[in-house]
């Protein structure tokens, strides 16, 4: 027996777009995680990138369990000493919905240059209006 190792020309690439509205922001990420790195497919190989595209849209209609929207924090740094800012949920919501669900996908994809390829088939807008209509997205209901 030998190992099977996906390949480049073994690769189908599709595009699915999820609606976000009412979804629970940890359960939304980890399956969008999991249909980034292509480990729903039976030719799953964990350092070749196997997965879709992914288009998440009204991203600032999600939702977070508990008190998490004025608890959690958002932390960045310039670079500079003293240069950390940091940002409650709540307020991540009001101005950069994306940001929220780009980082929590972030958070469970591999930190390598792997994860830093398949964070870039992630597209989030905080409206329902998306401008990848041409790759004929097909819908994915996580609900």
């Amino acid at each position: 027996m030998k190992s099977f190792v996906a390949k480049k020309q073994d690769i189908n690439q599709e595009w699915f777009v999820v609606d976000a509205t009412d979804l629970i922001l940890g359960r939304l990420a980890s399956e969008v995680a999991r249909r980034l790195r292509g480990k729903h497919k039976a030719i799953f190989t964990p350092n070749v990138d196997t997965g879709d595209f992914v288009i998440v849209v009204n991203a600032d209609k999600i939702r977070l369990s508990g008190r998490k929207m004025d608890q959690k924090m958002y932390h960045r740094h310039s670079g500079y000493p003293g240069g950390i800012t940091s940002v409650t949920a709540r307020r991540m919501m009001d101005t950069y919905p994306e940001r929220v669900i780009t980082n929590a996908v972030r958070g469970m994809l591999p930190k390598n240059r792997l994860g830093r390829q398949l964070i870039k088939k992630l597209k989030v807008y905080a409206g329902p209006e998306h401008p990848h209509e041409a790759q004929q997205p097909q819908p994915l209901s996580l609900a």
